[in-house]
C-alpha cells in the first residue's frame, strides 16, 4: 500500500502526537539528538549480524542523504549516527555564523528556556508567522532530509510511492557534555546490543536500555 502522510494515522496504533516544547526555538544553536522510525517500524533498512549493521540499498541511502545534510548547509556539524534495520540515530549540531556552538542553546548571552533536556515526539514543522517552516530548523532539516532519502528511494523498483518513514520524529536536546558522550556511547553500541532496543520488535530492553530512555523522557 503506497505511504502516505494521510495514511499514517489510519490506524491508532501508530498515531503520533506532539510533544514537543511549548514556543522552543528549534533554530537555536546547540546540540540535538534526534531518532526517526520507518514506517510500522519496519525492518527495511538493513539486518544487524554479529553485532554488526549490514545496511541495504535503502540504507545506504539514507546514510549518503545524512551526510549530504551537512554537506548542503553551514549552520550544522555532523556528530555520531547509526543506520539501524528500522530505525535513525543522529546527533545534530546547530551553530552561530562564527561557528560558535552551545550544548544547551542561548540567544544573547543568556537561556531563553530552561533547557531541560527532555525526549520529545516532535511535530513535523516549526513554524513562523504564515505557516512557513524556519530555514535551518531542527523540523525542517529532519523533515528535508526524511524527503530527500523518500525521493531517492521513490527512483528505485520499490513499493514506497510516497514515504518510508513515520510521519514523526523524537528528538532530545542535549544539555552537557556528559550527557552528549553518553549518546554517543548509545550510537556507537546501538548494533551490537540490537537484541535490547526497544525499536526492535523482537527485542527485549535490559536495564540498561530502560535506564537510557528514561533518563530522558
Amino acid at each position: 500500500m503506497p505511504i502516505d502522510d494521510n495514511n499514517h494515522n489510519s490506524s491508532n496504533k501508530y498515531m503520533r502526537h506532539s510533544l514537543r516544547i511549548k514556543n522552543y526555538n528549534y533554530s537555536l544553536p546547540g546540540a540535538y539528538f534526534v531518532t526517526i522510525c520507518t514506517y510500522r517500524k519496519e525492518n527495511i533498512l538493513g539486518y544487524i549480524i554479529d553485532g554488526k549493521i549490514e545496511l541495504n540499498v535503502l540504507g545506504k541511502i539514507t546514510v549518503r542523504e545524512w551526510l549530504r545534510t551537512f554537506q548542503i548547509r553551514k549552520n550544522i556539524q555532523l556528530d555520531e549516527y547509526v543506520v539501524m534495520p528500522n530505525h535513525f540515530h543522529g546527533i545534530i549540531i546547530l551553530t552561530e555564523n562564527n561557528g560558535h556552538n552551545s550544548l544547551c542553546p542561548y540567544k544573547n548571552n543568556q537561556k531563553p528556556y530552561n533547557c531541560r533536556g527532555t525526549m520529545n515526539r516532535a511535530h513535523p514543522f516549526t513554524y513562523e508567522s504564515f505557516g512557513k517552516p524556519v530555514p535551518g530548523s531542527i523540523p525542517t532539516i529532519v523533515r528535508m532530509f526524511k524527503s530527500a532519502v523518500t525521493r531517492e528511494i521513490k527512483q528505485l523498483d520499490y513499493p514506497f510511492f510516497y514515504s518510508i518513514w513515520q510521519r514523526n520524529y523524537y528528538e532530545h536536546i542535549i544539555r552537557n557534555e556528559n550527557e552528549l558522550n553518553c549518546i554517543r556511547k548509545y550510537i556507537q553500541e546501538n548494533p551490537l546490543r540490537w537484541q535490547y532496543d526497544k525499536e526492535n520488535q523482537e527485542g527485549k530492553p535490559d536495564d540498561i536500555e530502560k535506564k537510557f530512555w528514561k533518563d530522558f523522557s
